[in-house]
């Protein structure tokens, strides 16, 4: 056994090896060791080699799915090590023959498949990037669900486009360019290395094209040798990791790298459109706006969302149908109704393909089915659908025969596993029914032969019992086994064995009786089994037709989602067209709403207008710290980004342009790991948008230049509007509390200045939240430091300070000579603060008192007593 252990173990290096052992997994050696480390399980040891003890641990095979993703989540591969025969199968070979054992899949973070192992409402995409000759393409799958995509890629855009997808692994060819490998690291992606061979275009297109049985790839569209090697790379791994059981993948879609609006990984996290900044779903965008009922339409929601489209058909496609359904109240609700109980098809489907799936992935396309047959019913009488929910509604048709048989053959709640049997309905197949009857009624059956047998033979004493060496006999008094002996009764009856009092006989038909009752349960799992190969079977023929009515449930699910958020939180739809113009009236950040619908403070809306002509295509935006500059340019950022995935906005109205860029620098973090400081961060983000940005692009600047020197971020915040107006010519909104900016309004043509209007009420600032035109007379800072709880003496030291200074500048150098010795750390107490000499009376009454032996009249005069004591004080 070790022997095959360590040949099987010299093929699988780099992953654990789970050898199955009866019911268990077992790992031996340093796998062993690294295991029971990353599981915290208990290490063993079991025998010895070369002298030394062997490590060993091991985990029940029927939970091994979540230890599988425990040792993923820490980084490591899984070789699943299972038998393939049985040890009676063995024992045919020779007595000491051992069992046969072969790794049937390697587990790797890009290749979930189970259930358990995967979030439902997530994608979970393996990717891989091939460049040849400088031309670059990424191709990437989801194996759960069967989508694969390829698109030729610009090595700048690599970054943007892996923080889009989010791969759970990025396969690269042996001897890949270091940067590639920092880019992954930078975004948390684990990277696999393989042999460049996987990405030959000239193997690989065959490889692919063998696999969607085409002669060549061009029935799919015109691939580049990068985007061929790309997918080829990706067929390749996924033969070597599911050792040859390909899942059901859809033929390659080709995405067009200007058919998306651009956002790079800086932004993404800025904007916390999928994550929010504690790394789940909390507080992020998607969290907010997602009302979907279906891990399918959750999917499509997170995919529309990381991915808004440059194609104006497509969007306004995409709003006709939640128009339609925003319109159409009723039906939207009907449609929801029936869509809460779809399962997840995709993924029934693909653990189907994978052999990895059940009885229940088979009810799960049943429901999916009989659901879809119910929303044909419910829109087909409706008024005429938009394009999209109609070309939706027709793949929802043509599925009644597979519907109709898999109805008829299943129970509506089946066991997990197809070898626990009992999934197969009554009346489906009358040998089953025939063997479940042998083996649940096998006593009435031999009863029903008893008296039979008793009525032929007229000896009403007849029985039939059984023990466990005749197995079933029929049992007679002596007199009456004379008759049974003789013709022509003798001809059913053989006699078996006689004893003092008794004669035992048997027949044909009970010695056939007893072989059907003592097999019946095992013949029962056999036919169970047979038949749910069939029915697979029958469900992978009609896979594409299945994915499509998948597809079309989620594009349902969206639309519907979409609308109920537009009904209930006041979206409007919005007007995009191929001009410049951004135009937004009383917009809201989405988000921020949410939150403070749950406190029961309203959302202040501001307008925005960066159309050019006569209003700036930059505004810069000033006014103090919590007054909501941050908020304001993040939700302008988020309404385009909405408008263009095809969703109503939250906005009174909204005017928009295409966007063809995104760019947020909101906010900032030092990034000890690659020893880089926030400063560095900033301006590291900061240069990726002016060198990337074109004039469609809309970018959201939040005080740049704060991480140094005073003049020298002033100067590098000015060069840099400066460098957006006239170079990039970008729409933007730029946040800044450097006030000197403000002159730019007056000498750029498109640029207005814009404030926070705030109010100060006795010496404490009021936040209005509103976004006006014209320029902030200061930032507040000290008032802010107040609400901050700063202590007393802090604050009023600072509004000193802050007068000299301010003083200092306006009186020129003779007063900034007298600010150079002005003490700030001075350790005298401010003007304000009032100097204790000593107890008052109030005070040396209180310390006499002792509450516990006062009486009620007692402690009711020295109430009395102590507020006279308290006027005098203050009098």
């Amino acid at each position: 056994m070790m022997a095959q252990y360590l040949e099987i173990k010299a093929r699988h290096q780099d992953a654990l090896l789970f050898y199955r052992m009866g019911d268990f997994y077992e790992m031996f050696f340093d796998d062993a060791v690294a295991a029971a480390e990353a599981l915290d399980i208990a290490l063993t040891k079991r025998g010895k080699h070369d002298g030394a003890e062997i490590p060993m641990c091991g985990v029940p095979h029927h939970a091994a799915e979540g230890y599988f993703l425990t040792l993923i989540r820490k980084g490591f591969r899984v070789a699943v090590c299972e038998q393939l025969e049985s040890p009676t199968e063995a024992k045919k070979r020779g007595h000491k023959s051992v069992v046969k054992r072969d790794v049937v899949r390697l587990v790797t973070p890009g290749t979930l498949t189970e259930e358990s192992l995967l979030d439902a409402r997530r994608h979970n995409f393996l990717a891989a990037l091939n460049v040849v000759r400088g031309d670059a393409a990424l191709a990437w799958t989801d194996i759960s669900t069967g989508a694969l995509h390829v698109m030729p890629l610009a090595p700048v855009l690599l970054a943007p486009e892996l923080a889009r997808l989010a791969p759970s692994e990025l396969l690269v060819a042996e001897g890949s360019e270091p940067g590639v490998s920092a880019i992954a690291d930078d975004l948390g992606i684990p990277l696999t290395t393989v042999a460049r061979g996987g990405f030959d275009s000239v193997s690989a297109e065959k490889r692919v094209s063998a696999l969607f049985k085409t002669a060549s790839l061009e029935a799919f569209g015109t691939f580049s040798r990068a985007e061929v090697g790309a997918l080829g790379a990706i067929v390749d791994y996924l033969e070597l990791t599911q050792k040859g059981r390909l899942p059901l993948l859809q033929p390659p879609e080709r995405e067009a790298i200007r058919g998306i609006m651009q956002i790079d990984a800086a932004t993404r996290r800025n904007l916390e459109l999928t994550h929010g900044l504690g790394g789940g779903r909390t507080g992020s965008l998607l969290a907010a706006v997602d009302r979907t009922v279906t891990a399918g339409g959750a999917r499509l929601l997170e995919r529309r969302l990381s991915s808004p489209s440059m194609r104006l058909d497509i969007i306004h496609r995409r709003l006709e149908s939640v128009s339609f359904m925003v319109s159409n109240r009723s039906e939207a609700t009907q449609v929801s109704g029936a869509l809460r109980k779809v399962p997840d098809l995709d993924r029934a489907l693909s653990r189907l393909s994978l052999d990895r799936g059940g009885p229940r992935d088979l009810v799960a396309i049943a429901s999916g089915l009989a659901q879809a047959e119910h929303l044909l019913a419910t829109l087909c009488s409706s008024q005429q659908l938009p394009g999209d929910l109609q070309d939706a509604l027709n793949a929802l048709r043509g599925h009644d025969a597979l519907l109709e048989l898999l109805d008829k053959a299943l129970i509506a709640a089946p066991p997990l596993l197809a070898r626990d049997g009992g999934f197969i309905a009554p009346g489906f197949d009358s040998d089953l029914d025939e063997a479940r009857e042998l083996r649940d009624e096998g006593r009435s059956l031999i009863a029903k032969m008893q008296a039979k047998y008793a009525a032929t033979t007229r000896i009403s004493s007849l029985k039939i019992k059984h023990n466990n060496v005749l197995g079933y006999f029929i049992e007679t008094t002596a007199k009456h086994a004379e008759s049974m002996m003789s013709a022509p009764l003798s001809e059913t009856f053989i006699h078996r064995q006689t004893t003092a009092n008794q004669v035992r006989f048997t027949t044909v038909e009970l010695s056939e009786m007893e072989t059907r009752i003592l097999n019946a349960g095992n013949r029962a799992l056999e036919i169970e089994k047979r038949l749910y190969e069939r029915l697979k079977q029958a469900v992978l023929e009609a896979c594409v037709q299945v994915s499509a009515a998948a597809k079309a449930l989620a594009e349902f699910d969206l639309a519907c989602a979409l609308a109920e958020i537009a009904v209930s939180e006041n979206w409007c739809c919005p007007d995009i067209d191929d001009s410049r113009d951004f135009e937004i009236q009383g917009g809201r950040h989405p988000v921020v709403e949410s939150a403070l619908r749950r406190t029961g403070e309203p959302f202040v809306a501001n307008d925005c207008d960066l159309s050019g002509g006569d209003a700036a295509r930059i505004w810069l935006l000033t006014g103090p710290n919590m007054a909501g500059k941050s908020t304001f340019l993040r939700q302008n950022a988020l309404i385009a980004l909405l408008a263009q995935m095809g969703s109503f906005v939250p906005a009174r109205k909204a005017r928009i342009g295409l966007v063809s860029q995104l760019f947020s620098r909101v906010g900032a973090s030092d990034d000890l790991a690659r020893g880089r400081s926030t400063f560095m961060v900033e301006m590291v983000e900061t240069a990726a948008i002016l060198n990337q940005a074109d004039d469609r692009a809309l970018v959201i600047l939040d005080e740049i230049g704060r991480g140094t020197a005073t003049y020298d971020g002033l100067s590098i915040a000015w060069a840099t509007l400066e460098h957006l107006h006239d170079v990039n010519k970008s729409r933007a909104l730029f946040a800044t509390h450097y006030h000197e900016m403000t002159q730019l309004a007056g000498k750029m043509d498109g640029v207005a200045n814009a404030t926070v209007s705030v109010r100060e009420w006795e010496g404490e600032v009021i936040f209005l939240h509103e976004v006006k035109q014209g320029a902030a007379d200061r930032s507040y800072g000290v008032q802010v430091a107040q609400l901050a709880g700063l202590p007393k003496a802090v604050v009023d030291r600072a509004r000193v300070v802050l007068e000299a200074l301010e003083k200092g500048e306006r009186e020129g150098p003779a007063q900034k000579a007298l600010i150079d010795d002005l003490p700030l750390f001075a350790a005298s107490p401010s003007p304000t603060e009032i100097v204790k000499t000593g107890p008052n009376p109030l005070e040396q009454r209180l310390a006499d008192v002792h509450p516990d032996s006062l009486s009620p009249r007692e402690a009711l005069d020295l109430l009395y007593e102590l507020k006279a004591l308290n006027e005098e004080s203050v009098g």
